[in-house]
């Protein structure tokens, strides 16, 4: 009964065992689950340790190493002895990530105090530019203002504020080489002058490197550079920073004390046409503000024209001379002091009679010069005058320059012949007169007019007979003297040569009445010439405008300072000076 009873119980388990579910599938389900899985965190470690390491390398790189640009400073502009004149001085800009820099007023008030900006204009121009992690605030600062901003940063834990360090240009001299260096913009890229004209000679070239970056922008070190920043290159002038300076008072104090609208000089060297000095008014500080009135960054010695008046008859006389027509003994006759071309009349102050060419230049007779320029033929005249400069720009390379103007010879009535030969119909700058006269004072040579130090001998080329040049130099010297229309322009102890102009400006439907061009042309020492100034007053308005009492003053204060800078010797010793040397040096 016991072993049924067993065998039943035993049956019966068997039975339930059966009717219960086997996990046996779902535990090798189970364990392949975490095999595989094993497997696949096994090969996603050795693929990032090994198939992946660079790029999750450069990855982190990313977010802490940059590449950044390394600036260049721009070459140094000189003048003529390396003096700097133009020079690039290191400063920080300040800088801001929007997405960095929190917009909170707590935040944003030091900012804004020290960058000396309006908290809410601040904190529109963080709005605006809010899409970006880069934005200026304020560009070029002096390192006062980038110490105490950054001192500020430091003291309130501020994110999203740094510096960058640029160059800046700035100009020794001030307003004095104004005209010629020009200036640059907030990108140091040359807006006038020089600047402008050699833009990329004198522009650098950035360098590259990478550094590492904190969270907040801030570079902690530098790692590599990359490309080194090339600098630019140096630009010597041909300016004479003595001469400019005393060129510069001279023509600023005339302008001042005749009330004139404006001027000019020009300097040159007649032995190579290297512009010494280049100087006008009225001016304006290259290192201030770029607003203000129009036209003050004009150089007018190359870009400002005008109608040379009598400074032209020089030209003339020596163009007769050039035909082998006349010789400097050819009587004129200008009697009565009047001379009718046409239905024009030409006039002269009064009647001079009958005078050789010596005293058509020394009297500045318009009606001796026509009669001249009337006897020669038109293609002739014309020819002469292009020859020496007249028209032709002086291609300088200076931006804005422009060529004067001298009309085609087939297009001229008999008046236009006659009033040539006295400055009237013809254009110029004040820098093309310089070099026409510059062909005077080198014995005929017309030499390329320079900007920039000649080193190397300059080649010029010939364009009158040495005797012309010579003989109407002579002429032109009388001109300085007690007889003539210009002794305000003498210089102690030197022979000059010059002639003046005044010439009436020319408006809508003629020529003023009351508007004048007061001119003067010189040439010094006359004998063995070295040095050429054209001086050009607009508008004089304070009584005086005669070309002898207005610009030849200004020609003689600069021309005496300039002959003893440049130690010149003097060629016209009379005995008085040889007196006063000889008590000068006792003991």
């Amino acid at each position: 009964m016991s072993g049924n009873s067993r065998n039943r119980r035993q049956k019966q388990a068997r039975r339930i065992e059966q009717a219960l579910p086997s996990y046996r599938a779902r535990r090798w389900t189970l364990l392949g689950l975490l095999s595989l899985s094993a497997a696949l965190l096994v090969w996603r470690a050795v693929d990032q340790q090994i198939f992946e390491t660079d790029f999750l390398q450069n990855e982190g790189q990313r977010r802490y190493l940059r590449v950044v640009e390394m600036p260049a400073h721009r070459g140094m502009i000189k003048d003529r002895s390396g003096a700097p004149v133009a020079i690039s001085t290191p400063v920080d800009s300040i800088w801001a990530n929007p997405r960095a820099l929190s917009p909170d007023r707590r935040v944003l008030a030091p900012l804004a105090k020290v960058l000396e900006m309006d908290l809410d204009d601040l904190r529109q121009l963080l709005a605006r530019r809010s899409d970006r992690s880069f934005v200026y605030l304020q560009r070029r600062v002096n390192p006062d203002r980038a110490k105490r901003l950054m001192e500020i940063v430091a003291e309130n834990d501020i994110a999203g504020i740094g510096l960058q360090r640029e160059y800046r240009r700035y100009y020794p001299d001030g307003e004095v080489f104004a005209h010629v260096v020009g200036f640059t913009n907030i990108d140091d890229q040359g807006q006038e002058g020089l600047e402008l004209a050699y833009d990329q000679w004198l522009q650098g070239t950035p360098g590259r490197k990478r550094v590492i970056q904190d969270g907040r922008a801030r570079v902690v070190k530098d790692v590599e550079h990359i490309l080194e920043p090339q600098a630019g290159k140096e630009l010597i002038t041909s300016i004479d920073r003595r001469l400019q300076f005393l060129a510069y008072r001279e023509l600023k104090g005339a302008v001042q004390r005749h009330k004139a609208k404006s001027g000019s000089a020009v300097i040159l060297d007649a032995r190579n046409g290297e512009v010494l000095a280049m100087v006008n008014q009225p001016a304006y500080n290259p290192n201030g503000s770029k607003s203000g009135k129009a036209g003050r960054f004009r150089n007018r010695a190359v870009t400002d024209v005008f109608e040379p008046g009598s400074t032209v008859k020089p030209f003339t006389i020596a163009a007769a001379l050039e035909s082998g027509r006349y010789t400097p003994g050819t009587m004129i006759d200008t009697t009565p002091g009047t001379f009718r071309v046409g239905r024009h009349q030409v006039k002269d102050h009064r009647d001079y009679g009958r005078i050789d060419l010596a005293r058509v230049i020394l009297k500045s007779s318009n009606v001796g010069v026509s009669k001249i320029a009337l006897d020669l033929p038109k293609e002739q005249f014309w020819g002469f005058f292009s020859r020496v400069g007249f028209g032709d720009p002086t291609s300088t390379g200076f931006p804005g320059e422009v060529a004067g103007q001298l009309a085609p010879y087939r297009r001229w009535a008999e008046i236009d012949q006659a009033t040539l030969a006295f400055g009237y119909g013809l254009s110029v700058t004040t820098l093309q007169l310089a070099r026409a006269y510059g062909v005077l004072a080198s014995d005929g040579i017309r030499y390329p007019v320079s900007l920039l130090r000649q080193d190397a001998p300059v080649k010029g080329e010939r364009v009158m007979r040495a005797a012309t040049a010579r003989t109407v130099r002579k002429m032109m010297e009388a001109v300085v003297t007690d007889e003539g229309t210009a002794p305000a322009a003498a210089v102690t102890g030197y022979r000059v040569a010059g002639k003046t102009g005044t010439a009436k400006k020319s408006i809508s439907g003629g020529y003023a009445d009351d508007r004048y061009i007061s001119v003067f042309a010189g040439i010094a020492p006359a004998s063995d010439p070295r040095l050429v100034m054209v001086v050009m007053i607009d508008e004089p308005t304070a009584g005086k405008y005669y070309g002898g009492s207005v610009a030849a003053p200004v020609f003689s204060r600069v021309m005496t300072g300039a002959l003893r800078l440049l130690n010149i010797a003097p060629d016209a010793i009379d005995d008085s000076m040889l007196k006063l040397a000889g008590t000068g040096g006792g003991g």
